[in-house]
């Protein structure tokens, strides 16, 4: 594992003291892949960084562009021992004293990456079982849609997980839907129905998630729609799978006493690798 410290400023003076988001979770990132010298899904990180800095109130250099982003990641990997593939982290945060209210809007960023054995998306477990994590809840807001450091929910969640042998765990928001996982979009067919639950559930705005949707949209028979979902409709439905830029589709095959096959999943799998190998 490397890091790489960007500074936008030419003269930093960022110390533990000063990084809020280490301090207050002040701090908003990226979960990005690398194969074969390309960021995948660049403009949709891009993007989802700049508005998730605005709605922080963060201040945007004006050399903070697609290129320079795309380039600073670049950077890192290509530092690395060689490597077809790579998991990155594009942390952005406020490098400001002032306790809760920030001196300064200004930001820095760091850059950490990891290779991957995995090249092209594969579902990487057979057999995976959930279970409804219910100790806390997502609020329904504009901010649990995005990649903050405050994750103490999936991290209390993934606890939960593995002291009880489950692979995953659902999450409720305040009105008792299902939103999400601890990590990842969730998706439920029923017939010819593929739900998912919209962003203002509280979910998060996923980049997998709209790869997803523009494949279902594409498919004959198929019919798309972004609602709640309840605790209920999960036990009758067909499929269920779960998405997020790392694992690319991970196919749930038991919840509770319901058992799901993973046939839906494996095509948009195909569907899934094909659209990157061609974009």
């Amino acid at each position: 594992m490397v890091n790489y410290n960007g500074n936008i400023q030419e003269n930093s003076n960022c110390t533990v003291e000063s990084n809020r988001g280490f301090l207050y979770g002040d701090a908003v990132f990226e979960t990005i892949k690398v194969l074969d010298n390309k960021v995948l899904f660049l403009e949709g990180h891009y993007f989802r960084l700049m508005a998730s800095m605005r709605i922080c109130r963060m201040e945007i250099p004006m050399n903070f562009t697609m290129e320079f982003f795309e380039e600073q990641i670049l950077k890192l990997t290509n530092s690395l021992e060689k490597s077809n593939s790579f998991r990155v982290r594009f942390s952005v945060f406020r490098n400001s004293d002032g306790f809760y209210t920030p001196i300064s809007n200004e930001i820095e960023f760091i850059i950490v990456a990891v290779s991957s054995e995995n090249t092209v998306y594969t579902i990487e477990k057979s057999n995976y079982e959930v279970e409804l994590y219910k100790d806390f809840f997502i609020p329904k807001q504009l901010l649990s849609t995005l990649k903050t450091n405050n994750k103490m929910l999936q991290i209390t969640g993934s606890i939960f997980a593995k002291e009880n042998g489950y692979d995953n765990c659902l999450v409720l928001n305040d009105e008792k839907n299902v939103v999400e996982a601890l990590q990842s979009n969730l998706f439920m067919k029923t017939g010819n129905v593929v739900v998912t639950p919209p962003i203002s559930d509280g979910c998060l705005n996923g980049i997998m998630r709209k790869q997803v949707i523009e494949i279902l949209n594409k498919m004959d028979g198929i019919e798309v729609k972004e609602t709640s979902i309840s605790p209920f409709d999960l036990q009758k439905a067909d499929e269920l799978f779960l998405t997020n830029v790392i694992t690319g589709i991970q196919p749930i095959t038991k919840y509770r006493k319901k058992e799901y096959n993973a046939n839906f999943s494996n095509e948009i799998l195909v569907k899934l690798n094909a659209k990157i190998r061609l974009s």
